[in-house]
């Protein structure tokens, strides 16, 4: 208990601690956030793989509509807080070689942010749920609208109006429910207890699912991503692309799936062939990019495209995969948006036709970028390959047509991928690139790291899978059980 609320609520006085540290704000925040790891790692040690809630915290909150502080961690929450507690780190690191104006409220922010994504995926209360939900966006907002680039405030208004109202859905949703439940709380439990109908769990099965899907983003709820993507600063699109879609995915998983069965059975194929849409689409349209980070941005939407799909085939190997998946896709996003940062620090461009050569001056940046492009493509020994594999089984299970257009997803991004590093780090030197610089100090700590959880990860993936798995298949069942109730 005491250790669940400590992660909790550690970033959340690291932020404020950071916020009046002036200009130790880097370093103040960097510790906090190495605290924030090394707690969630002694947790995970402690932790039994089995189905269980275990580091339960339950306390009165709002007694009077019977909101409760109520958090646990399973599974399938603790790989989503390892994530995050081992990105935030990163991500501060990343940006030790800017010179940010306010820094103080800058790396508080980011610490702010974390304390959100914590409690969204540890609450076991929905009203803490949407808490968590809100102020993991106000964060990221201010970052981005404060620190973004050319035409962030128009950018960042059409990101913030989509998440509001997509929040807003999700809020009617929770309050039907909680209208529903004869015990007049948020608890989960509570709510997965519930019969309801199919017309029920299928409107609920919306409200929930438009503001997961524009929190991944699923097509055609994507629009805001590419231009805030681009728009946001490094350690913004970083934390966007890394940490808060997965929001999306886990909301689905731990939320949406359990509560309405039915509307899943009812609406999944839907919600399966939008993915697929958003898989083909964002790869064509990634093709066609001349600015590496947005083709960075449109592949993040392909292979979320390809984890939504393997949620909703509704099988052990689809869930698994995409609890792996998410896993992978954090740490090579993170690592692909930093190499174009670096890149962009020395030459103020991500004009891929404006690039070459860099390999030629900067050895060790290519490698490593290699190394994070192969994780991203899923080559086999990376770790995004066996997260691939489970959700394109996954998938396949669910239907053969489905897996081999969703498997388009490997095909379409290794071509524009390797084609990106290839104009990008090959070839011949130009006035730009001749005088590009090698990394060093905090960029060789993050890439090395970065690169050797992709190959850690790639060749040993079992205890992922070992983590994941108990929980997932309970999951599975419980949601099987109700759908057969309900039938």
């Amino acid at each position: 208990m005491e250790q669940l609320l400590l992660l909790i609520f550690l970033p959340l006085a690291g932020a404020i601690i950071t916020a009046l540290a002036g200009k130790s704000a880097k370093i103040v925040s960097t510790v906090f956030s190495v605290a924030s790891l090394v707690l969630a790692l002694v947790i995970a040690c402690n932790f039994i793989p089995d189905a269980s809630t275990q580091f339960e915290v339950n306390l009165p909150w709002i007694a009077d509509l019977g909101i409760n502080f109520h958090a646990g961690i399973d599974g399938i929450s603790l790989l989503v807080v390892l994530l995050t507690n081992l990105l935030v780190p990163i991500i501060i690191l990343s940006s030790y070689n800017h010179q940010y104006k306010n820094p103080a409220a800058f790396y508080a922010l980011i610490l702010f942010m974390q304390t959100g994504l914590l409690l969204v995926f540890t609450a076991l209360d929905a009203f803490l749920f949407y808490i968590g939900w809100e102020a993991a966006l106000i964060p990221i907002y201010f970052i981005c609208a404060i620190w973004g680039g050319k035409d962030r405030i128009r950018i960042n208004m059409k990101f913030f109006v989509y998440t509001i109202a997509g929040s807003l859905f999700m809020l009617m949703g929770i309050i039907y429910l909680y209208l529903q439940n004869p015990a007049h709380n948020f608890n989960i439990q509570a709510f997965y207890a519930l019969n309801l109908d199919s017309a029920q769990q299928g409107w609920i099965f919306w409200a929930f699912f438009i503001a997961f899907a524009i929190k991944m983003p699923v097509f055609p709820f994507h629009t805001w991503q590419p231009d805030t993507y681009t728009a946001a600063p490094a350690q913004g699109t970083m934390l966007l692309s890394g940490i808060m879609l997965k929001m999306g995915i886990y909301g689905v998983i731990r939320w949406l799936l359990p509560i309405v069965p039915a509307g899943v059975h009812d609406w999944g194929q839907l919600a399966i062939i939008l993915s697929i849409i958003g898989i083909v689409y964002a790869s064509l349209i990634a093709f066609t990019q001349k600015d590496a980070k947005r083709l960075v941005a449109y592949s993040s939407i392909a292979h979320v495209g390809l984890i939504s799909a393997g949620i909703f085939a509704f099988n052990q190997q689809g869930m698994q995969g995409a609890m792996v998946q998410m896993l992978s896709h954090g740490i090579n996003v993170v690592g692909l948006f930093f190499v174009l940062d670096i890149i962009f620090s020395r030459v103020k461009t991500n004009k891929i036709e404006e690039l070459g050569g860099i390999a030629k001056v900067a050895p060790q940046l290519a490698i490593a970028f290699l190394i994070i492009v192969l994780g991203t493509v899923a080559l086999p020994g990376t770790n995004g390959f066996i997260g691939e594999f489970l959700l394109l089984m996954g998938v396949y299970n669910y239907g053969i047509w489905a897996a081999a257009i969703a498997g388009l997803t490997i095909i379409f991004g290794a071509v524009y991928m390797l084609r990106m590093y290839q104009n990008v780090m090959l070839g011949q030197t130009n006035s730009l690139t001749i005088t590009f610089t090698d990394i060093k100090g905090t960029e060789k700590l993050v890439l090395y790291t970065i690169c050797a959880l992709i190959i850690v990860l790639g060749v040993y993936p079992k205890p992922v899978l070992h983590l994941t798995e108990a929980s997932v298949q309970h999951l599975l069942e419980q949601v099987n059980q109700k759908l057969n109730t309900v039938n």
